[in-house]
């Protein structure tokens, strides 16, 4: 259903993007955020999943400016990898990986108002686009790790926020959840009976009833912010 384009960024960086359109007139745009593990099946199976609801999706390589071409799996040695992929990232100099989040969006809008969602870290770049880039309507972060505590949880998103969190998720500690909810009054935040990465079924976390329920309060708020 999809395929690989190239974006530019406002500084002229160029990265891939995978792109997925639907059948008909699209309802709107879509930003998909990667987990630590690249641009890869998953992820292109996610946004192909949003393409099928009416959606034109754009999942930008938020790896790119690091290293090209990542594609991991979900073993440990994936994760340790990832996880260093993801430092270095957020080790750049400002903007760094937002500015091609922003060119994203940019494309997206081509469809309409614009959504965002993401995995993971990419829960995280979403709470953070919701708060600092331009052109969106609705953010939907999943048990985005980081977001809720230091800096990140006291920012100001921008736009209507819906946030999934898991109960059990040792990375995101609910007493951090519980705070984040009392300090963003504003922000529609679901807890599921779920570990981190419930949304993979790639993944030994994932839970099937979670991510069901989560994806159908997902596509009923975009339909709302977006239609």
């Amino acid at each position: 259903m999809g395929q690989t384009i190239e974006l530019t960024a406002a500084d002229g960086f160029r990265f891939p993007a995978y792109v997925a359109r639907p059948a008909g007139t699209p309802k709107g745009g879509l930003v998909v955020l990667q987990e630590i593990f690249g641009v890869n099946s998953h992820i292109r199976s996610v946004a192909d999943g949003y393409a099928a609801d009416g959606y034109f999706v754009v999942a930008p390589s938020t790896f790119h400016r690091v290293q090209g071409g990542v594609e991991l799996g979900y073993t440990e040695a994936d994760m340790g990898t990832g996880f260093g992929l993801k430092t270095a990232v957020e080790a750049l100099p400002a903007p760094g990986v937002m500015a091609d989040i922003q060119a994203a969006i940019d494309h997206a809008a081509q469809a309409g108002k614009v959504g965002i969602l993401g995995y993971c870290w990419g829960g995280l770049l979403t709470w953070r686009s919701a708060c600092q880039l331009k052109g969106l309507s609705a953010a939907v972060p999943f048990y985005g790790g980081g977001m809720t505590a230091g800096d990140d949880a006291a920012r100001k998103p921008q736009v209507p926020v819906l946030a999934h969190f898991g109960d059990q998720d040792h990375w995101i500690p609910l007493d951090t959840v519980e705070a984040f909810r009392q300090a963003q009054p504003g922000v529609q935040v679901q807890v599921y009976q779920a570990n981190h990465g419930f949304n993979c079924d790639q993944r030994g976390s994932f839970d099937a009833a979670a991510a069901k329920l989560a994806r159908e309060r997902t596509l009923a708020f975009l339909a709302h912010h977006l239609g």
